[in-house]
């Protein structure tokens, strides 16, 4: 069983389940297909949905899955992380008002740098599908660890350069 599950974000995350969709219309999923939607207008035909799920629910069919397809939210790697199963990211976007900016494509890009599966398009889904992986970020070296840490400081930093003015600029490292 595949379960997919975007959070509980106010925020639709509907083109993960336009790509859902299409990959069971065109058969390139035959698992059976469990999604928490939270707040989604789009709905996978051919999956079984809940909306939201009750927390002993969830760990349940996290137990159940043999891949769990989510979006790149903190709380969300840090729970995959400690499982022994393989997952997918896709990280949110603010373009397409998935989030409220785009910190999650920020982390997927780092995450991705140190083999972490992050999907940004269907076609990657597909490829992830058949070949599942499992890449524990707590077991990374120390000097892997470093380098994902410098590269989410970058990153950051990059991103408070962008949204700071004269008047309320921070001291940059």
């Amino acid at each position: 069983m595949i379960l997919v599950t975007v959070g509980t974000e106010q925020y639709p995350f509907n083109r993960l389940m336009h790509w859902i969709d299409l990959l069971l219309r065109q058969g390139l999923i035959s698992d059976e297909v469990v999604v928490q939607s939270g707040n989604c207008g789009v709905i996978p035909g051919g999956a079984k949905v809940y909306q939201f799920l009750k927390e002993e629910k969830f760990r349940e069919l996290v137990q159940q899955a043999d891949l769990i397809i989510a979006h790149c939210g903190e709380g969300t790697v840090l729970l995959l992380d400690s499982l022994e199963k393989p997952y997918i990211l896709v990280p949110r976007t603010f373009a397409f008002k998935e989030h409220v900016d785009n910190h999650q494509v920020e982390m997927a890009v780092a995450l991705e740098e140190v083999d972490v599966p992050v999907a940004w398009g269907p076609g990657d889904l597909v490829r992830f599908l058949q070949t599942p992986r499992r890449t524990s970020v707590t077991d990374l070296s120390e000097t892997t660890a470093a380098a994902l840490c410098q590269s989410l400081c970058e990153r950051f930093w990059a991103t408070q350069k962008l949204h700071s003015s004269p008047s309320n600029s921070v001291p940059l490292p």
